[in-house]
């Protein structure tokens, strides 16, 4: 992957007004998180689409919004996608494999901004480390035997794979690592 790391208290005040980077977020029961502080520049769509994060994963699965994201200006190029969408493309890669099936990430499930309409409170979606998986190989994932079965197999890959019970009406598995950033390498948080 060749896509620049930027961070994001860098950006335009208009980004960052959105992103909220590094703010503190105070979340449930108390435990508050800062929001992810560095992201990846992603420059266009077809850069999205001809890059791959993992074997089987290209950086456009896990970023694609539409108009529910709040603001135009997070629905046109470039886009700033959080580092840690790297650590959930390998557990995906992971999924996967066990799975022995393509894996299949709804639109809206991967990266969403703080500022996106479908976030009730601020999710793992907004770390860049969830995404709603609604078919493995040829089975969607609306019913509650099937996706109580991948719910199972995501477990299996270790402690950090949170997986969502089903509820009445679910169409999706919500996977996710909970609320981790990454700081690259070259960077700093001076």
């Amino acid at each position: 992957m060749n896509f620049e790391a930027v961070d994001g208290l860098t950006l335009s005040e208009e980004h960052r007004a959105l992103l909220r980077p590094g703010e503190l977020f105070p979340g449930e029961n108390g435990v508050a998180h800062h929001l992810p502080r560095f992201f990846f520049v992603v420059p266009s769509w077809s850069a999205a689409h001809e890059t791959r994060v993992a074997a089987h994963f290209k950086f456009s699965e896990l970023m694609t919004v539409d108009c529910y994201e709040h603001d135009r200006l997070l629905r046109t190029f470039p886009h700033y996608v959080p580092c840690a969408v790297l650590l959930l493309a390998r557990y995906l890669e992971d999924f996967r494999r066990e799975a022995d099936a393509s894996v299949f990430v709804s639109a809206n499930g991967g990266y969403r901004s703080p500022a996106h309409r479908r976030n009730r409170g601020k999710t793992p979606h907004c770390w860049g480390t969830a995404a709603d998986i609604y078919r493995v190989g040829d089975s969607y994932l609306d019913d509650e035997r099937t996706i109580g079965k991948y719910a199972e197999l995501a477990a299996s890959l270790g402690p950090l794979i949170s997986v969502r019970p089903y509820a009445e009406g679910d169409d999706h598995l919500h996977f996710d690592l909970g609320f981790f950033s990454i700081t690259p390498r070259e960077s700093h948080e001076a």
